[in-house]
């Protein structure tokens, strides 16, 4: 049962690293194709949105398996949006709270929910 739970964990861990590290990666691609391209502001947050929802997706179906996907994907969703947003704070300097951080949250949870469904059933032990 201890071994379990450490697995666990460590899925959990792992799930939310990789999904961190895909952001990173994804939002300095988008990063470099506005610098390029000229688009729109209002491009910004929906874009950012997929990008989240993308990177909590590739975190869980690569880091969560076997049993109880649902539960491991929320928890990884609700990591992700804690951490990649003290990071993204921390590197933009502006670190506020708002009521977009409790749809944040919502968004990170249901994008982490569905991601570990899928993770578990698609992808197996």
């Amino acid at each position: 049962m201890e071994n379990e739970s450490v697995a666990n964990i460590l899925q959990i861990v792992k799930a939310t690293l990789l999904g961190i590290a895909c952001s990173l990666f994804l939002t300095v691609v988008f990063a470099i194709v506005l610098t390029i391209g000229n688009f729109s502001d209002k491009l910004i947050l929906p874009v950012n949105t997929c990008l989240k929802a993308v990177s909590i997706f590739v975190g869980c179906a690569l880091g969560v398996r076997g049993e109880k996907g649902w539960i491991k994907g929320l928890i990884v969703g609700l990591l992700f949006v804690c951490l990649s947003g003290l990071l993204y704070s921390l590197i933009g300097g502006d670190f506020s709270v708002s009521w977009l951080v409790l749809v944040e949250v919502l968004f990170g949870a249901v994008a982490g929910t569905l991601s570990g469904i899928f993770a578990v059933n698609i992808r197996g032990n």
